[in-house]
Parts: structure tokens; C-alpha cells; sequence
């Protein structure tokens, strides 16, 4: 396992080291371009050294806070659901991993999940209401066990990291385009035809490279960005079929969250879209994207994978299955598939195989999105529940049914 958290964190280094490239030519030529000179190219590249220094500072102290509240999601306590938080502290177990991670739950019926922090330490995990209301405990603790996962392999940070990266790359890139459109609309371009013919004329070469780099850069990053955050998802789908010991549990939750008809996650954007376990912006008959601008591998590609692992759990079992579903070479490094594990599959658990949990599951979403909320439930003599909204005004409410008066407890 320690060989295979020191592959990811050296491929995380060189990938934040191309970026942190692709950053810097973008400032110094950009500052070139305006400047005509290369003194201007090297103010360039110390603001885009500046810009990119601050916003690592940002992530480091409070990214994954920030993160969360992009998200829309809740701190939540044992009360408000807990089997999650059972299954949570299972795969905590599970991984060894120093301490439990903080729970949050998103206002959302779109069924996904993510994990963030910048340490297993300082970790949280947070998934939607709609993927409570649809999973079983097997395909909870399946997603659970993905993110747990990525907080063991050291994912979270470099998605936290990168994630700055890329939007040092796309804000200067996008200052620069709407910065020059804006030039020719007021007609400031007529300063190139003043001034010697020369000089004009290699401004203007410099202007148009400066273009294209601003438009090459964030598609790259973007590229470099997805093609490494689609290697982690298939790790963490192998690390969660070892913690969890089914794989079936993963592939089941997979398929539920692909096929799901409920809208896509309102909160997701391009920079937080590869957090989750499925891509948030996947919808049901969306024309297939194409795998170098995806965030994430195929759907049906991974529940392939994780469904082909016949003989156990382990990391040469989950490469060889990868193996054989996309006859590509395997994401794992070469130390984890040399250690000699024999780790077999468990069945299911009882209550996941229980009839009828679909519709209760699905009756209990309204409450678990209520509780997120912090309404408070009453039960009043007559039998009758009541459910009071945060923003209401007094201490005491009448039952609608036998006009009892009930006091609304302290929030």
C-alpha cells in the first residue's frame, strides 16, 4: 500500500510540475505581448508566479472549506443518518486511517459523492441525499470505501491543488482573451499602426502567439488535469473493492448512479467535477464524450472492471480484470501487484438483499434533506408529525389535527 501512495504522490508532483510550466509560459508570454519586450514577458511571469503563490496559500489553509462550500454541503450528525456514518467509520477502520472524516451531506437528489482535505487527518466526505435515498448499505459502503480511497491514496490534496492550478490557468487565460476583446471594441488597437513598421508588425506576431497560447493553455491543463484524475477513480475503485471485500457493492452503486433520471448536481462545476465519484454532468442519453475531455472513465467500462474480478479482491486481481475489459496496461504500480495478497470475496449483507428498501429509501429522502436543513421534527399525542422550517417565528406551535399546543425545542 506504501508503494502505491508513493507512486501516486511522485506522478502528482510531475503532473503539479507540468501545470505549474504551463502557468508560467502563459505570464511571461502574455506579458511579452503587451509589452513588446522581453523585460515585459518576465513582469508576466512574476504576476502569474503571484497569482498562482496566493491561491496555493488559499488551498493549503482552507481549500477543502471552500471546496465544501462550493458544494452546498452540510456538516451532519450521527443523528441525522446513521448508517452513514456507521459505514463511514467501517471503512475508516478499514483503511487505518488516523481519524474519522468529517461527514456532509448535500441538498441534492442527484445521487453522487466526493471526499476532500488535505490530509487523512483533516479529510471529509460528503454525499448527496439522493445517493441515500437510492443505495443499499452494500452500494453506500462501496461509494464510502471509493472516497475513503482517495483520502489513503493522497488523492484530496492533489485534487485540491491541481484544482487551483487549473483555475490560475483558466482566470489568466480569460483576462487576457476578454481583455483583448475588449481593446478592439474601443478601437485601442490603432496604437500598432503608429511607430515604425517593424516593430508594429513583431508586436503583432507576439499578440496573436500570446492568443493561442491563451487559448492552448487551459485546454491542456484541462487534458493533463482529467487524464490523472481518471487513473486515480480506477485506483480508488480498486482500493474500495480490497476495503470492502465485494465489488459488487461498487458496481451496483455505479450503474444506479449512472442510470438515475434525477437532474444533474446543481452545485458541480468544471473545477470541482472531478471530485465526485461519477461525473455530475452526465446525463442519461448525453452523447458518449470522448476519453481525453471526460473527468472520469466509462461508467459501464468500471462496473465491467469491478464485476470481472472473480477470485478475489486484491490488486492483481482488479489489474488483471482492467486488463482484460480495456486490453490497455494496468493503472497499478508494479510494487502493489508484487505484494502477495490473497484476499477473498465476502457475500452480502442481509439487509441489502431485503425487498421492498427501494420505496422506504426513497420516502426517507424528503426527511434526510429537512434534517440537513435543520428543521425540526415534532410528534404530537394525536399521532400526527410535524416538520418546523428553520426560518420559523416563535417558540410554540399548534397541532393542526387536536390543536394541542407543542413547544418547539431550543435550535
Amino acid at each position: 500500500m506504501w508503494e502505491l501512495i508513493r507512486a501516486n504522490k511522485r506522478n502528482s508532483i510531475i503532473l503539479m510540475a507540468i501545470m505549474a510550466m504551463v502557468l508560467l509560459i502563459l505570464g511571461f508570454v502574455i506579458g511579452m505581448a503587451f509589452s513588446g519586450s522581453p523585460g515585459g514577458g518576465f513582469i508576466g511571469l512574476m504576476i502569474a508566479t503571484a497569482i498562482w503563490v496566493v491561491l496555493t496559500l488559499v488551498s493549503f489553509s482552507s481549500g477543502d472549506q471552500i471546496l465544501l462550500a462550493a458544494s452546498r454541503a452540510k456538516p451532519v450528525t450521527h443523528d441525522v443518518h446513521p448508517q452513514l456514518f456507521n459505514v463511514v467509520e467501517e471503512m475508516k477502520i478499514a483503511a487505518g486511517l488516523p481519524a474519522m472524516p468529517k461527514v456532509y451531506i448535500i441538498n441534492d437528489p442527484a445521487p453522487n459523492a466526493f471526499a476532500t482535505g488535505r490530509n487523512p487527518q483533516t479529510a471529509s466526505v460528503a454525499v448527496t441525499a439522493g445517493l441515500l435515498a437510492r443505495l443499499n448499505r452494500d452500494e453506500l459502503q462501496g461509494v464510502v470505501a471509493h472516497e475513503i480511497s482517495h483520502i489513503l491514496n493522497r488523492d484530496i490534496l492533489f485534487v485540491t491543488l491541481a484544482g487551483i492550478m487549473l483555475g490560475s490557468i483558466v482566470l489568466l487565460s480569460q483576462v487576457f482573451l476578454r481583455g483583448m476583446f475588449y481593446s478592439s471594441m474601443v478601437g485601442s488597437r490603432r496604437r500598432y499602426s503608429s511607430g515604425s513598421g517593424g516593430g508594429g508588425q513583431a508586436q503583432v506576431v507576439m499578440m496573436v502567439a500570446a492568443i493561442v497560447v491563451a487559448i492552448l493553455a487551459p485546454i491542456m491543463a484541462y487534458l493533463l488535469y482529467f487524464a490523472l484524475s481518471r487513473r486515480r477513480e480506477y485506483l480508488a475503485d480498486a482500493g474500495a473493492a480490497r476495503l470492502t471485500r465485494y465489488p459488487e457493492g461498487l458496481a451496483s452503486a455505479l450503474e444506479k448512479i449512472a442510470g438515475d433520471s434525477a437532474p444533474q448536481l446543481a452545485a458541480a462545476n468544471k473545477v470541482t467535477a472531478p471530485m465526485y465519484i461519477a461525473n455530475p454532468f452526465k446525463r442519461k442519453g448525453q452523447r458518449k464524450l470522448s476519453d481525453l475531455t471526460s473527468t472520469h472513465p466509462p461508467i459501464s467500462e468500471r462496473v465491467k472492471i469491478l464485476r470481472n474480478m472473480m477470485h478475489g479482491v486484491s490488486f492483481k486481481e482488479y489489474s488483471d480484470a482492467f486488463t482484460e475489459v480495456t486490453h490497455a496496461k494496468t493503472v497499478v504500480p508494479v510494487a502493489a501487484l508484487s505484494a502477495k495478497e490473497d484476499i477473498a470475496q465476502r457475500q452480502a449483507h442481509a439487509e441489502a438483499t431485503k425487498k421492498g428498501r427501494r420505496e422506504k429509501q426513497m420516502r426517507q429522502v424528503g426527511d434526510i434533506m429537512r434534517r440537513v436543513n435543520q428543521f425540526v421534527f415534532l410528534s404530537c399525542v394525536c399521532g400526527l408529525k410535524m416538520k418546523i422550517p428553520p426560518n420559523f417565528k416563535g417558540d410554540k406551535v399548534k397541532c393542526p389535527r387536536c390543536r394541542k399546543t407543542l413547544d418547539i425545542p431550543s435550535r
